[in-house]
């Protein structure tokens, strides 16, 4: 390994963790404000990262070498260990009492906007505790969009690699236009969730609950402020707001920035966008349906906790508004499933995302023609776009990788003593970004706090490797990757 790339990966970590000790000070002044004693906890912990960083950053301080994938592979996953870690350092020091494996899973689950929580007692928690766990997600899923349309396309694990913005390939050259194209996603990311934010203060939130459940909405990561979640706030208004959002933020933002500044109507075409509000929709109706013929629940009630908790599962945000495992086995069933599928490349959604099942479906179209008449030549086609060969592979590579992890996973729980329908969901919602499993113990009415410190490790192991598209992490257990 040319010790030359180390140094830069090392040097970019530094600044990043610089900048991560900086947003500490935010819950700090929080905690001023409520006259709360955490903030120094906060202080500490800011002024020890940005020692920490500086120095580091002194030490590898060079010029950078040529932008290549081992580089890239490499710095993506430097990079999200250190937001986990260095997140975890005010949560492991604060009166919270956590062990270091419950503070790292808290802060893995914010980073990559998972939103399950070891953490009991929210709603009489410090503020500033709180807002940094908010801030979390919030900083977490600005990463995850910039991961999604600029490194993982170029990486080609991941990311719709031939969407094109005017005459700007997002795929195939990651960092054109980057300083415009970022500039314009900032701009959209906070205007929305001010949007957010004023819209929750409007109709009955609290300026602080506001505040972090906007953060935690855009950024599709599911924090709440209360033990509840947003079963704490009983209102039809809400929910809606919630469901609104949460699913915008679950399509692409690069056609999302399109469509606000160009102005481009077509850019809402993208396949994905239709596959993931139809199943959205189909998951949401039946379940509604269901659960009025079952229980007897009025249908716009339930029509509204069934859009609300599956556009929570489907964006991956991890809300409830109810324990949404009472209505029967069939919602059940769809939960879990939904578990799985995930919302558009390219979003601060997790799972296994819409375009991937858009380019399988036709890959097993173009198989079963193939059936019909040998000899003729079908394209696999995403739109108006023929696939290549790298992305169809490297779509089937993601799906083994992805299902072969989840087993081993599902597994590794039940060795632990877990029944299946935790072991398997745990997995999975971790691996997805989702947040609540199915249970008792992790459902939508639980948490993750019943778990022992080995669990917590392999959940955390499994929540990286989701939000980095589980071959970018798989990538670095090839020796070849390692050798000059």
């Amino acid at each position: 390994m040319n010790t030359n790339l180390l140094r830069s990966v090392v040097y970019i970590a530094a600044l990043c963790g610089l900048y991560l000790s900086t947003a500490m000070l935010i819950p700090a002044m929080v905690d001023l404000y409520y006259g709360d004693p955490h903030w120094s906890v906060f202080t500490v912990a800011a002024a020890m990262v940005g020692g920490l960083s500086i120095t580091a950053a002194m030490a590898t301080r060079g010029p950078p070498p040529a932008f290549s994938k081992r580089m890239g592979f490499l710095l993506v996953n430097v990079l999200w260990a250190v937001f986990s870690l260095v997140g975890a350092i005010p949560l492991f020091f604060s009166e919270l009492d956590l062990t270091f494996a419950q503070a790292l899973f808290e802060s893995v689950s914010a980073i990559t906007t998972t939103g399950s929580t070891v953490l009991v007692g929210l709603d009489d928690m410090a503020p500033g505790l709180l807002v940094w766990r908010s801030l979390l997600q919030w900083l977490g899923g600005i990463g995850i969009v910039a991961l999604g349309l600029f490194v993982l396309p170029f990486l080609r694990v991941g990311g719709v690699s031939f969407f094109k913005m005017e005459s700007s390939d997002i795929g195939d050259k990651p960092f054109a236009r980057i300083a415009t194209f970022t500039r314009a996603f900032v701009a959209i990311y906070v205007a929305i969730t001010l949007i957010c934010m004023i819209a929750y203060d409007v109709f009955g939130m609290s300026h602080f609950d506001a505040l972090n459940h906007a953060l935690t909405t855009i950024a599709t990561g599911g924090f709440s402020t209360h033990d509840a979640s947003f079963a704490y706030f009983d209102s039809y208004a809400l929910r809606w707001i919630a469901t609104f959002f949460m699913t915008v933020c679950s399509l692409p933002f690069s056609i999302l920035i399109v469509f606000f500044i160009k102005g481009r109507l077509d850019a809402l075409r993208d396949p994905q966008i239709l596959v993931f509000l139809g199943y959205l929709a189909a998951f949401a109706i039946a379940a509604a349906l269901y659960n009025h013929l079952r229980n007897g629940v009025d249908l716009p009630l339930a029509l509204s906790h069934s859009f609300f908790n599956f556009s929570s599962i489907l964006s991956t945000t991890g809300y409830a508004s109810e324990d949404y495992t009472l209505w029967g086995p069939f919602a059940v069933a769809a939960a879990y499933f939904a578990t799985f599928m995930g919302g558009c490349s390219g979003s601060t959604a997790g799972g296994i995302k819409a375009y991937r099942f858009v380019i399988l479906f036709n890959i097993i179209m173009n198989g079963l023609k193939k059936l019909i008449y040998p000899n003729a030549v079908y394209s696999v086609r995403y739109g108006n776009q023929i696939v290549d060969a790298d992305t169809q592979r490297a779509v089937f590579l993601f799906f083994s990788a992805y299902i072969f992890i989840w087993v081993i996973g599902s597994l590794a729980m039940a060795l632990a003593g877990y029944d299946f329908a935790t072991a398997s969901s745990a997995v999975i919602t971790a691996l997805s970004n989702v947040g609540p499993g199915i249970g008792s113990l992790i459902g939508p009415a639980g948490n993750f706090s019943m778990m022992q410190d080995p669990e917590l490790y392999v959940l955390s192991l499994a929540m990286l490797l989701g939000r980095l598209e589980v071959l970018t992490v798989m990538v670095l257990l090839v020796p070849m990757f390692w050798r000059s």
